[in-house]
């Protein structure tokens, strides 16, 4: 038989281990603010036990090592020898963000030991060898002072289909042998005939003694994977002083029985890790297949009278049939935000503390779900305005009492689905933005004359400009202000817009808007001359015919149109493009009015064709990025049609008005 290559599964045990941490770290978080539920201390301590059964397998030997020590320490709370308290929750804490660092530098083929993590086993070994047991740990240990487990016996029997089960007893003995020192006896006397035996069959009995006083939990560990796949008895070896004390005690059961393993520990049987790559790949078929049955939808005109109804219906079907499975597939990419919101709950407690903040996160929506692509990086904008929010947004204890609040500020997530968008509003009952500052700061750097007539949404809107900051000193942690243009370019890059409210002594908003999915869009077609353009219906308002005298034109160039009770400016595609329009006065065409970072422009085009969904395609990868493009499509006659970036014409409209 051929050596198996572990190597193969180093990305699968990666993610799950992730995986563990964070259920690790959640579990941790709902302990410390007073959860009293053992399940909560069941997880932390098999996600321990599973991620260092894993990294023995597969000769992590740092992050088995590491992770073994901080397994101790919860065994001691499991079993009620240690309360779980602060210091214990901070450690383990810690502990996880140094397990994530050791599993990246070993995946990266790096040693995982640092003198970070070395540091932090110290402190972990000092704590479970020398901390102070729970009262009736210390009771029971007074009772029988003499007893001392020098080793265990242990009887293992395979049932026969354990191999098949990916378990592998040899693996279970190296883990064994990490503890102490470790014989092994096989009883062969239900091996078969070589003509009968099975090679996936196990038929083979073993007699294990570990000479060392390993704790029960740790060598019942070893077994949980093959828990109600073989005949298991554990045994205590005890020294000799202890044998008179054991024999007038009640003497513990010599298996004790082992646990059940709870059902929704394996909850996440029903999923499969697929790659993205695959993922891609689907969606891009279904997207040709999308074009192909605009394509064929074209070519009924040259079909005869009496076969017509019959391609109509075939085509009906046809636009069914892939409509249904494009959502299909779509919502393979689908993910909940909540995989986003997770990470919020260490942030916040751990920037609280470092600030004396009293903070509570109230996170509303965790479920709705948006693109796997969208939520990766909508984390970094998320992470820069919570921390901003808590930095220089929420009030210590003191000030906020002395302004007539409670001592604790809130700090809200939520997320919740609008049309084909999604909404994500980050929010804080703090001392919110300073409005005179941001002016003085805004008019000392030439981007305003002066701070009269806006309003204070207009005014807070400026703290998006590049390098703004009305800090008088920059932290660690954050400066109000620093870096919100990156924030509001990535959300841009999305396709989407950020927005800010904020009232002086109640707070901030931000509202962020982004679209469900980056693959395929729903689109209003428009001409203009030859060319054709699809608008992205999130971005719409209306399309309206202007009237000749409903037109200004204003000093330096451009138009204005009156739009119910406002002036838009007027932006004619054909010149932002340099392509040849037909129609040249506004009253003979069409001008769609649409909405991007909170600015309305209206887009002057020579007619409306209809509303269509268009598969999107990098126009970057394939020619190079234009400004005021996001992508392009294929449409059903064969062309090519660009899709608008609304945000970038905006963008376009305000540095010609600047100019």
């Amino acid at each position: 038989m051929s050596k198996v290559d572990l190597a193969q599964f180093h990305k699968a045990f990666h993610e799950e281990s992730l995986d563990g941490l964070d259920a690790m770290e959640q579990a941790l978080l709902a302990l410390d603010e007073g959860a009293e539920d053992p399940e909560l201390i069941n997880v932390v301590f098999r996600a321990a036990h599973s991620i260092k059964g894993g990294a023995a397998t597969f000769g992590f030997a740092d992050v088995a090592a590491f992770t073994h020590v901080a397994e101790n320490l919860m065994d001691e709370v499991r079993s009620g020898r240690r309360p779980m308290e602060k210091a214990v929750v901070e450690l383990l804490l810690r502990s996880g963000d140094i397990i994530r660092d050791m599993l990246s530098l070993q995946m990266a083929g790096q040693p995982g030991a640092t003198a970070e993590s070395q540091g932090l086993l110290a402190e972990l070994s000092a704590m479970v060898s020398g901390g102070s047991a729970a009262p009736a740990a210390a009771a029971a240990k007074a009772a029988a002072p003499t007893e001392t487990i020098e080793g265990w016996d242990i009887a293992f029997r395979p049932f026969d289909y354990l191999l098949k089960t990916g378990n592998d007893p040899a693996r279970m003995f190296r883990e064994l042998e990490g503890m102490g020192p470790l014989t092994v006896a096989a009883d062969a006397s239900k091996l078969p005939s070589l003509a009968d035996m099975d090679p996936s069959s196990s038929y083979l009995a073993y007699t294990l003694h570990l000479a060392a006083g390993a704790k029960r939990s740790a060598v019942e560990g070893v077994f949980d994977w093959v828990d109600g796949d073989c005949d298991l008895t554990i045994t205590p070896r005890i020294a000799a002083p202890a044998i008179e004390a054991v024999a007038v005690a009640s003497p513990a059961p010599a298996a004790a029985p082992r646990a059940v393993r709870d059902p929704a520990a394996n909850s996440e049987a029903s999923s499969v890790r697929v790659g993205i790559e695959k993922i891609d790949t689907l969606i891009n078929l279904v997207g040709e297949l999308v074009i192909t049955q605009s394509m064929l939808s074209q070519f009924h005109d040259g079909v005869q009278e009496s076969q017509l109804e019959m391609l109509r219906q075939g085509l009906a079907q046809l636009g069914r049939h892939t409509r249904e499975l494009q959502e299909s597939v779509m919502s393979i990419r689908m993910l909940p935000i909540s995989t986003v919101f997770n990470r919020f709950p260490r942030l916040v407690r751990d920037l609280a503390q470092k600030l004396d903040k009293k903070v509570v996160l109230d996170m509303r929506g965790e479920g709705t779900e948006l693109d796997k692509t969208v939520l990766e990086k909508i984390g970094d904008p998320l992470v820069h305005l919570v921390r901003n929010a808590i930095d220089h947004g929420l009030e210590v204890p003191a000030k906020r009492l002395a302004a007539g609040k409670g001592d604790t500020g809130t700090l809200r997530m939520e997320a919740f689905h609008r049309g084909g968008s999604i909404v994500v509003k980050v929010s804080d009952d703090g001392a919110g933005l300073n409005r005179d500052a941001i002016v003085a700061k805004a008019v000392q750097r030439n981007i305003i004359t002066s701070g009269d007539g806006m309003t204070d949404d207009q005014v807070a809107d400026l703290i998006f400009e590049a390098g703004f900051s009305t800090a008088a000193a920059t932290t660690d942690l954050s400066g109000r202000g620093v870096g919100m243009d990156v924030v509001r370019r990535n959300v841009m890059d999305l396709g989407g817009t950020v927005a800010i409210s904020s009232r002086a002594g109640e707070g901030t908003r931000f509202t962020i808007t982004l679209p469900l999915t980056l693959a395929i869009i729903d689109g209003l077609t428009a001409a203009v001359g030859e060319e054709t353009y699809i608008v992205p219906l999130v971005s719409i308002v209306e399309s309206v015919q202007v009237k000749a005298d409903a037109v200004r034109s204003v000093v330096g160039g451009g138009e204005l149109f009156r739009f119910r009770d406002e002036w838009l400016p007027i932006v004619r595609l054909y010149d932002v493009f340099g392509c040849e329009g037909e129609r040249r006065a506004v009253d003979a065409g069409i001008v769609i009015v649409v909405e991007g970072e909170g600015t309305r422009i209206g887009l002057f085009v020579d007619e409306l064709i209809g509303q269509q969904q268009a598969v999107v395609k990098s126009l970057e990868a394939n020619y190079r990025r234009v400004a005021g493009i996001s992508g392009a499509t294929i449409l059903a006659d064969g062309s090519v049609a660009l899709i608008a970036d609304i945000a970038g014409l905006v963008r376009l409209q305000g540095r010609r008005k600047a100019a």
